[in-house]
């Protein structure tokens, strides 16, 4: 039965990253591949240039997720005034300027940026193939000591506790979400996971745009899961 890695996200605000429209970033319900692929990536030390490294992550990666908890979006709204010699941080290394004319500069920048509140999420990932490094107890023991402090999508969101939440023998992703301990209390709990890794009577497929390419920085591609939910009894008082 293979072994899978569990990780427990949770965090006051968490921002599972969309696709950014103009000044709008937007979330998704569940983590996106890319995003747990950089969270693990970052915990290992390695460094952004590393693409070849990153997308070999990629590629391995098995993973699905459960909410433990109900959904709540908020969005921030955030604004500056940059004046002409201000710039901007990027990850590729250049400074970023305000574009346009000198009347550009009147007007203060503006963005909104949704997040999830208070949500608890599972992830249950292996490797594949699970024998080339690293391997999952590397990456259990990169989350326990990270080389970098950890974050959930933005670098706002930072974790409440143990990111690492143990193992899970499962004979796949949906089966592990399946049969790992609960966070939450709900009576039912949505989940998705890789198409052939399990099926759900009510569960849906879809196409899903979610993995990175570390060299160009772009998404692209289409990979394609499932998503249904998953009823548990409450306990008895």
């Amino acid at each position: 039965m293979p072994r899978h890695l569990l990780m427990r996200l949770e965090s006051p605000l968490i921002a599972f990253g969309g696709e950014t429209i103009d000044n709008y970033g937007v979330i998704r319900d569940f983590p996106a591949l890319s995003m747990v692929t950089g969270l693990l990536a970052n915990a290992l030390g390695w460094r952004r240039e590393e693409s070849e490294r990153h997308d070999h992550l990629q590629d391995r990666l098995v993973m699905g997720a459960r909410l433990d908890s109900e959904i709540l979006r908020l969005t921030d709204f955030q604004t500056v005034q940059l004046g002409k010699d201000d710039k901007a941080w990027t990850t590729w290394g250049v400074p970023e300027e305000r574009a346009g004319g000198a009347g550009t500069y009147e007007a203060p920048h503006l963005r909104y940026r949704d997040y999830h509140a208070g949500l608890k999420v599972l992830v249950a990932l292996r490797l594949e193939p699970a024998n080339e490094l690293p391997d999952l107890d590397e990456l259990a023991q990169a989350l326990d000591h990270p080389v970098r402090p950890l974050f959930i999508g933005r670098k706002p969101c930072l974790p409440i506790g143990r990111v690492f939440a143990g193992w899970q023998g499962a004979d796949n992703v949906l089966h592990a979400l399946q049969t790992a301990p609960l966070a939450g209390c709900g009576d039912s709990l949505r989940v998705q996971w890789p198409d052939g890794e399990g099926r759900l009577a009510d569960d849906r497929l879809l196409d899903l745009c979610d993995e990175r390419n570390w060299s160009s920085g772009v998404h692209g591609g289409w990979r394609q899961v499932r998503e249904g939910s998953l009823s548990f009894p409450r306990a008895s008082v």
